[in-house]
């Protein structure tokens, strides 16, 4: 009798694990999805915590914008010195397309993991070095220019981080969730904004006017260096995504990204740039310039407009993720149509009501207005992701991106406050906001990128 016979109708001891050697198949496709889940709840929390990070950074000058605009910039009156401030925070934004292209190539040739603990290195280190820069009253016109170079080291490194942590997060999560999955990037960028905007607020609520003005401001900036070694050790923890190496090992690894970009996905670069106006437009006029537009232009004091604000954000937080889940059911392209067509027939009204509400409607007012947003930013990363096939995904995706943010994005609240000042119109900024629906609801409609299913290879 063999020894396989001799144990058939035999009951294991307690505690013992029968066919411990060779465990049958359905144990091990057991373990094997445990460590599939495993990995990608490793792969989601590196992928929220590094951009969590590089948005906090990033958001700290927009929310110190009426600080920065005194400590920098010669004494002027307030609107000139905020639109110097602006203008210093949109150029930032001109490297984005090339970073865009430079992370792109990376990523797409030696792969997502390395490309972005380079990126949140890159960002942590440039805005540390924000936190000992010398200000206006001690060097003159060095100060803006060395804030300048500063800002565009770290719009170099931001160029690199939306889409590569998208693109990492795509390629790791299951088909029917992807929507849910992708949407943690956005939702960590917002996190990042939420805990700048709570800082500089507990910043403005705790110290007095002169001590923000003389040393608080550089506080948020400090905080950089532990931040971004935090994040470069967890995104260093995983492997590269499956896709991708699948890809690699098939030596498959594109050697000129940009030029098959240019020569085979022209038409899905232009809808991809086109769909992404809203999202440049939306996120930095409400997310960032609104606290600034609530305190200059409404009158209100700048402890209560950053409160409100805050309010607003974590409402952001906890929505992106059900549109995310809902782009899963519903698709990608109708998710994006309902966000244009909010924006385009509400946007204009509710700003028109800011002015006349009390603090409870304002706050609801922009919990409504993010709350259009979340539609389009919940889904925004996963389309994109879902355009491009995984030779060219993050450059396709990080060029769309960072061109529209460069173009429409960084610029928006200068040109909001530009708007203003040269119209007197304090709804100038609804209006632009709602030809940048218009604009994404044109490519959205142009767009043949299809809903969920596996991601083209």
């Amino acid at each position: 009798m063999s020894n396989t016979e001799s144990l058939r109708g035999v009951e294991p001891l307690p505690g013992a694990r029968p066919w411990a050697g060779h465990p049958p198949s359905h144990a091990r496709s057991a373990d094997a999805d445990t460590d599939t889940r495993q990995v990608l709840r490793r792969a989601t929390a590196a992928g929220f915590i590094g951009t969590f990070i590089e948005w906090f950074d990033y958001a700290a000058y927009g929310f110190l914008a009426t600080v920065i605009a005194v400590v920098f910039f010669p004494k002027t009156d307030p609107t000139t010195s905020l639109m110097a401030t602006y203008a210093v925070f949109a150029l930032s934004f001109v490297v984005r397309p090339i970073g865009g292209v430079i992370w792109g190539h990376f990523g797409d040739k030696f792969g997502r993991r390395n490309t972005l603990s380079l990126s949140i290195m890159i960002m942590s280190a440039s805005t540390f070095v924000i936190a000992f820069l010398p200000t206006y009253g001690q060097v003159g016109l060095w100060a803006p220019v060395l804030l300048l170079v500063i800002r565009l080291v770290q719009g170099f490194s931001a160029s690199g981080e939306y889409a590569g942590a998208s693109a990492f997060l795509a390629e790791y999560a299951p088909n029917r969730k992807r929507g849910l999955y992708t949407s943690v990037i956005p939702a960590a960028e917002a996190a990042g904004l939420l805990f700048a905007s709570l800082f500089v607020a507990g910043l403005h609520m705790v110290l007095t006017s002169t001590q923000l003005h003389e040393w608080g401001w550089r506080v948020p900036f400090l905080l950089a260096a532990p931040f971004g070694l935090v994040g470069r050790y967890i995104r260093l923890q995983l492997e590269d995504t499956p896709k991708f190496m699948a890809m690699a090992q098939a030596s498959h690894a594109p050697q000129a990204p940009l030029r098959e970009l240019f020569t085979s996905h022209r038409r899905t670069m232009l809808v991809g740039f086109g769909v992404t106006c809203l999202n440049a437009v939306g996120f930095y006029l409400l997310l960032s310039y609104m606290p600034v537009y609530l305190s200059k232009e409404l009158g209100m004091s700048d402890s209560v407009s950053f409160l409100v604000s805050t309010v607003s954000l974590a409402s952001y937080v906890v929505m992106i993720f059900v549109m995310g889940l809902l782009s899963d059911r519903f698709g990608r392209k109708t998710m994006l149509i309902s966000a244009c067509i909010l924006f385009a027939l509400f946007t204009v009204p509710l700003f028109h009501s800011l002015s006349s509400a009390g603090i409870v409607g304002i706050l609801l007012i922009q919990v409504a207005l993010g709350a259009f947003l979340t539609i389009n930013d919940g889904t925004l990363p996963c389309f994109l992701s879902e355009s491009f096939p995984t030779r060219v995904r993050y450059s396709g995706f990080a060029l769309c991106f960072n061109s529209a943010n460069a173009l429409f994005g960084g610029t928006a609240p200068l040109v909001a406050t530009w708007l203003i000042s040269a119209t007197g119109n304090k709804l100038a900024p609804a209006w632009y906001l709602v030809g940048a629906a218009v604009v994404s609801l044109i490519a959205i409609v142009a767009s043949r990128t299809p809903s969920g299913g596996a991601l083209p290879d």
